[in-house]
């Protein structure tokens, strides 16, 4: 009862320990200046001792006199035509202030030591406020389990019209960035087709499984992925220090039975931990694991290691932007304290818990023609276990490439 009780006052809380850190900030303040702003803009400012407050549209915001100064576009500081910073950050006096300060047309107009004169506009100044952005989202997203995955119906992309026309592409790459996985129709049962369809959108990531792979149930790598054993959910490439960011897949051949692909929203599983038990959430998200991968074959030699946090969130807003999630390539606990150890495995078994349940799973049967693409960063896959030959061919693709093409086209990513 006390857990839900604090669920529903948190809002509140956070709203009087706001109001009541503005309030011990201001009993604080010394020298102020207040500073008037034109009665057309709906601005003040007020100079304290080591920032500048702004009250632009009833939201209060306080900037740096440094960050200020640094964040400079005037061309002396700022080259507009490449968007890189001309000013030597370095060479910013510390404990600089502004001699002058005013609001005009809309603009904050600072006046600095040895005459230099940095204009900002108010709603620059807002957009990239740090009130602002520890409310907002840096990728929207719809977290989905299997029922409201379906009931969302998202259309696949066509290869015809997705080779040719960038609505097409904008359309397949908003489905992505929502939901973490889309598809792609009707394409030729080829690798080669298969590569042509992914570098519309982004770079391919050669790794050490190659540029573009094409496998079978041969064991010709030393992964369980080549075998005809099913597979249980999982994020790729966890030993990676940078998980790849997209996983594709092609379902060429298949002359038997099974194979069915297996996708877990793994964000919603873990928001639902989050809700549930945040201490277990924490856990996750700040014990840091080493994952690997070990080869030894004939042809092929490869020890790699990556180490992270089941979860990593950014911390301004708690927003999550990547799930590392593979049993099968964990290493050895050795990094983590005894005492820390089995709280880490409380947590682990209540997000393995949500992973597990059977709403959340989404059963897809590939097959030659249909391309998916996965969030490595959030979406799980796994496959049923399968008889006959089961040929598959993808890649990997790089995730900042994919996001850049998705804001090119406007896209929020």
């Amino acid at each position: 009862m006390s857990v839900m009780l604090h669920r529903i006052l948190r809002p509140a809380l956070k709203q009087a320990q706001l109001l009541s850190a503005i309030k011990n900030k201001q009993q604080l303040w010394r020298h102020e200046t207040l500073v008037s702003a034109s009665s057309a803009c709906d601005a003040t400012i007020r100079s304290l001792e080591d920032c500048l407050e702004v009250n632009y549209g009833g939201a209060p915001m306080w900037f740096d006199y440094v960050w200020l100064r640094d964040h400079c576009r005037s061309d002396a500081s700022y080259n507009s035509s490449t968007n890189q910073r001309n000013l030597d950050t370095a060479s910013i006096d510390l404990s600089i202030r502004p001699d002058n300060t005013t609001v005009q047309d809309g603009h904050l107009v600072l006046t600095w030591p040895g005459g230099h004169v940095s204009k900002y506009s108010l709603s620059w100044l807002a957009e990239n406020s740090y009130e602002k952005n520890k409310q907002s989202t840096i990728q929207p997203r719809i977290l989905w389990n299997s029922d409201t995955y379906k009931k969302a119906n998202i259309p696949s992309a066509k290869w015809k019209s997705f080779m040719s026309c960038d609505d097409e592409v904008k359309n397949f790459l908003q489905n992505y960035l929502l939901y973490g996985i889309a598809f792609v129709d009707d394409v030729p049962a080829t690798v080669e087709a298969t590569e042509a369809v992914t570098q519309r959108v982004s770079l391919i990531r050669e790794t050490t499984y190659g540029r573009m792979w094409c496998f079978t149930s041969d064991f010709s790598r030393g992964d369980s992925a080549y075998s005809q054993l099913g597979l249980d959910r999982h994020t790729d490439t966890s030993y990676f220090q940078e998980p790849c960011g997209i996983q594709v897949f092609h379902c060429l051949k298949h002359e038997g039975t099974g194979g069915r692909t297996l996708l877990v929203d793994g964000f919603y599983a873990a928001e639902k931990v989050r809700q549930q038990s945040p201490e277990n959430f924490e856990l996750l998200a700040k014990v840091p694991i080493r994952h690997e991968y070990i080869e030894k074959s004939e042809n092929h030699r490869n020890h790699m290691t990556g180490i992270g946090p089941v979860l990593n969130v950014y911390p301004w807003n708690d927003e999550m932007y990547l799930i590392r999630y593979n049993n099968y390539d964990r290493s050895v606990i050795n990094i983590v304290p005894h005492d820390l150890v089995r709280r880490w495995y409380v947590a682990h078994r209540e997000l393995t818990n949500e992973l597990r349940r059977p709403e959340n799973e989404l059963w897809v049967k590939l097959t030659p023609g249909k391309v998916i693409f996965i969030d490595n960063w959030r979406v799980m896959h796994g496959r049923d276990s399968f008889t006959g030959l089961r040929q598959l061919c993808g890649c990997y693709l790089t995730r900042d490439d994919v996001l850049s093409s998705a804001r090119v086209f406007g896209l929020q990513a």
